[in-house]
Order: C-alpha cells, then structure tokens, then sequence
C-alpha cells in the first residue's frame, strides 16, 4: 500500500495520537460517569473518540487520493508565534492591553511569510479596539488598559 497524500497521512497520525492521548487520559484519571449522570472523563473521553474517528478518516483519505509532497518544515513561525503568547502573558500586566496587544501582534506577524507594516498596523488597531469595546467596557474584565508607568489613562 503506498502513501499518496503524506499531509493527509501525517494529520490522520496526529489526529489518532492527540485524541487517544486525552481519552487515555481521561478514562485513567477521572470517573467516566452515564450518558444521564456525565463524569469528569464523559467530555474528554467522546472528544478524544471523535477525534481518533476523524483521524482515521483523514489517514484513509492519504492511502486514497493524490496530493503534494510535504515540503520542510519552517520552525521560524512556530516560534515567533509561540514566543508572542508567551510574551503577551508576562507583559500584560506592566504594559497594559495596549502595548502588550502591540506586541503580540508584531512579533506573530513577523512569523508569516510576508509582512507588511500596514496591514498589520491597521489589524492591530482594530484589535485593540475590539478587545476595549468587548472586554473592557462589555465584559467589564479586570485587564490593565494603560502602562503602569502612566499616571492617568485617557481610556478607562
């Protein structure tokens, strides 16, 4: 038998292996409950099979239908993106939303294969005025909008 489409081949792989991890998880750990009475491993344990299911799925449709080879891999947006959710989570707070929103749009962008200042000033902008509107002023959320350095935010 032979591997026509390796993307689809390697994505049912990881699809078997994520979803057996946490039903394996879930059934040794926690008490799997009745359809009528749902335990903690209920949720875990019918994702996980759902998504073996799926993962099964996408590794036949590998054996069956053609596709393009899979190039090499490119670590670089992996850990641009990475690195700026690790970044937003220690600099929200000393920074604020503002800045830390800043941040983690940038450096993210920088992991795609093209980057233009535009663009991506015009979504952070938005983003951050979303994010104000919604969680803000919506949600009422707890979230430092201004720097700690700055005495008086103009936003709040």
């Amino acid at each position: 038998m032979r591997i026509k489409s390796p993307k689809d081949f390697w994505a049912g792989l990881m699809f078997i292996g994520i979803g057996g991890f946490f039903m394996i998880w879930a059934l040794t750990h926690y008490q799997m409950g009745t359809a009528v009475r749902m335990g903690p491993a209920y949720f875990p344990t019918m994702l996980g099979g759902l998504m073996i299911f799926l993962g099964i799925l996408v590794l036949i449709e590998g054996f069956a239908m053609e596709g393009p080879p899979v190039p090499t891999f490119n670590f670089r947006p992996l850990i641009l993106i990475s690195a700026a959710c690790v970044v937003y989570g220690y600099m929200m707070k000393p920074l604020g939303l503002i800045l830390a929103t800043a941040l983690l749009v940038f450096i993210s962008a920088f992991g795609g294969h093209e980057f233009k200042w535009k663009e991506v000033t015009i979504l952070y902008v938005v983003l951050i005025i979303f994010s104000i509107l919604v969680f803000v002023k919506g949600l009422t959320l707890p979230f430092p909008v201004c720097p700690n350095f700055m005495e008086t935010c103009p936003i709040r």
